[in-house]
């Protein structure tokens, strides 16, 4: 079911020029609806400047108390992190949909070592992962790579270093500056193939029994790759993607040509004609329900996830949904084409 809840911000924590800590009021009705597990996130909802804009954002909290805080950071030409890292002010409402996503640490009830590479903002569900892990597991530890350009471009530097003081054994912090010279050659540059084995051979050399992966494409690509030669780690991986917005399809004169697709929504069902080589199922969907779930329309978040229960369907791209749930028929509407005259999805899954 689609639903978003006003939620207040309580505080607004500057990280860096361009980022921000958001953190949002929850009271004893709204704390049990979003209740959420590290590395989850969360999609807000504006309107802004007559436009409905979505965007996900990763927690970056600690999971075990259930404080809900998201890490905004503004991107040239981002309408959406523009005007939340310059506009917002504590006591705004922001319309929030309660927390989903795969990308979460696993549950255990032995000591493991865990370890993450992120890059830029994709720190922010990384930090989640790590508090939670090191708060709740006494015995476990965490290790974490983090590339940014410079120091003063790192999100959560402060937060990190006091973390980094309080688990002094358990918790093992490298940073990798791409535009910063060092003093050890090691931390310079980006994260990339080359760069990882070389932490792998000279500082990395225990055992990591899960590691999480969070950034831009080419370098959760590398790294998993190097991880999968190398280790016997369980690898779980995350995409950043700003994916910018598209106009919505001109109505057509005729249906010649054109799939039928229905669609079930909060227990009610809609059809629209479709374009198989057009725009993907959700852009037409649209047209006729605006209140659709979506957030990224990259294929990263699977806020637009629905299951096809009649003909098929073709995707683009899929970060997000795993084997087994394709397997079941779920697909990502903002990716998905019609392969037949007729399909039949249902958002209610």
């Amino acid at each position: 079911m689609t639903e978003f809840f006003a939620l207040p911000i309580v505080e607004i924590e500057p990280l860096t020029d361009d980022s921000v800590a958001i953190t949002l009021g929850l009271d004893n009705h709204s704390r049990s609806r979003f209740a959420y597990q590290a590395g989850q996130h969360v999609t807000i909802r504006a309107i802004i400047d007559g436009t409905d804009i979505r965007r996900s954002y990763s927690i970056c909290a600690d999971a075990g108390l259930g404080d809900l805080r998201v890490g905004i950071r503004r991107l040239d030409g981002g309408g959406f992190s523009t005007w939340a890292t310059k506009e917002l002010q504590v006591g705004d409402l922001l319309d929030v949909m309660p927390p989903v996503g795969e990308f979460t640490l696993p549950p255990s009830n032995r000591p493991r070592a865990l370890g993450a590479i992120a890059a830029g903002s994709g720190i922010t569900p990384i930090l989640s992962i790590a508090m939670t892990l090191l708060a709740a597991e006494p015995d476990s530890s965490f290790t974490l790579i983090f590339g940014n350009r410079t120091v003063q471009s790192i999100m959560f530097l402060e937060e990190l270093e006091g973390m980094k003081d309080r688990y002094t054994d358990r918790f093992q912090l490298i940073h990798i500056l791409s535009r910063e010279p060092s003093a050890v050659p090691l931390f310079s540059g980006r994260i990339d193939a080359a760069k990882l084995n070389e932490l792998l051979d000279q500082i990395i050399t225990e055992p990591i029994d899960d590691w999480f992966l969070c950034g831009p494409y080419e370098m959760v690509q590398a790294t998993r790759t190097v991880l999968g030669d190398r280790t016997n780690s369980q690898i779980h991986e995350e995409l950043f993607f700003s994916e910018p917005l598209v106009a919505p399809p001109v109505p057509p004169r005729s249906t010649e040509g054109l799939a039928s697709v229905t669609f079930t929504l909060d227990g009610r069902a809609s059809i629209v004609a479709v374009d198989p080589g057009g725009l993907p199922i959700l852009d037409y969907a649209l047209t006729v329900r605006s209140e659709l779930p979506f957030s990224c329309r990259g294929g990263v978040c699977a806020t637009c996830k629905a299951k096809v229960v009649g003909g098929k369907v073709r995707m683009d791209q899929n970060w997000c949904l795993v084997e087994e749930e394709v397997d079941a028929g779920l697909v990502l509407t903002c990716q998905s084409h019609p392969l037949t005259n007729q399909v039949l999805l249902d958002y209610d899954v």
